[in-house]
């Protein structure tokens, strides 16, 4: 066989690192793949250029940003440019989804349709409802709690039928755009104790929580009278006024004095003495610079209905 032969049949051998164990292991010495080479490359030169892209490393007190922005519409219907983030990517996903252009078209209708008009359409009405919930769980929950059941002494009732300033859609889109201020003066300084009790006793039997007797007699010249005025609010009758936003004191509906978590009868009188004393300061924020006009509207929709309406 000559040497000619020989190259031909056998390949030449691989070259080792020249390390060996045992006398005959030994560590070959194999180029990489040039493909994988190539990978490995342009991997390195991509992720170069995704870190001026996109936000990526620290710098400082602060990080690189990225050259690459998204724009979406903010809530004032304007179109907005941000920086490339997860948050604005995804606003601008829900904005150009298929989903999204038929919730603004739904959203278009809505803002063209009355209150009537609304109720009277079982579609509109549905999604005047799964976006009021949306409004409502984000604005108003804090206060009323999700399932508009209020905090008694503090954030009136929303899932009764009892409404301070009306429970027309007018009268609760108003509530909503303007807000509204619930004042009530203290009488400590002007009425004495005994008669604070004989005004809370008259009050009481007003819905049957106790019965006529000379001291609700008493607390009912004060109420009607000049010593006392409660009327020039909550009327001759105790049924109050919603242009006023007061209270109607005949039914057993109790915003403010937790009447129905009292015991006895003079636990219940002496929460109602505590609130004609102190009066009643409370206040809720107009949601006008927040909310759109359609989302006030669909917001409305949802209120009414958690109180069945009006």
């Amino acid at each position: 066989m000559n040497e000619t032969t020989t190259k031909q049949q056998k390949p030449e051998a691989v070259q080792t690192t020249g390390h060996a164990w045992d006398g005959d292991l030994q560590e070959f010495n194999n180029p990489l793949p040039r493909w994988w080479l190539w990978t490995f490359y342009g991997c390195v030169i991509f992720s170069v250029i995704y870190w001026f892209i996109y936000p990526s490393w620290p710098v400082g007190d602060t990080w690189l940003k990225g050259t690459k922005t998204v724009t979406y519409q903010a809530a004032n219907g304007q179109e907005q440019e941000m920086r490339w983030n997860t948050r604005s990517r995804l606003l601008h996903d829900l904005q150009s989804s298929s989903a999204s252009e038929r919730q603004q078209q739904y959203m278009e209708k809505v803002a063209a349709a009355s209150f009537a008009d609304i109720l009277n359409d079982p579609e509109q009405l549905a999604f005047a409802r799964s976006i009021g919930r949306g409004l409502f769980g984000d604005n108003c929950a804090a206060c009323h709690g999700r399932g508009g059941q209020g905090v008694v002494g503090m954030y009136p009732n929303l899932a009764d039928d009892d409404w301070l300033w009306g429970g027309a859609m007018d009268n609760i889109q108003t509530t909503l755009v303007n807000g509204r201020n619930g004042f009530m003066p203290t009488f400590k300084e002007t009425l004495t104790e005994e008669q604070l009790d004989d005004v809370a006793e008259y009050v009481l039997t007003l819905s049957g929580e106790a019965n006529p007797g000379e001291a609700a007699e008493r607390g009912r010249a004060l109420f009607q009278g000049k010593g006392g005025g409660c009327y020039m609010c909550h009327g001759q009758d105790g049924k109050g006024l919603p242009s006023l936003g007061s209270a109607n004191l005949t039914d057993k509906i109790w915003t403010v004095a937790n009447v129905a978590a009292q015991q006895t009868p003079e636990q219940q009188k002496a929460v109602v003495k505590q609130v004609i004393g102190n009066g009643i300061q409370r206040k809720m924020p107009g949601w006008q610079e927040r909310l759109s006009p359609t989302d006030i509207k669909l917001l409305a929709v949802y209120v009414h209905e958690l109180g069945g309406g009006q």
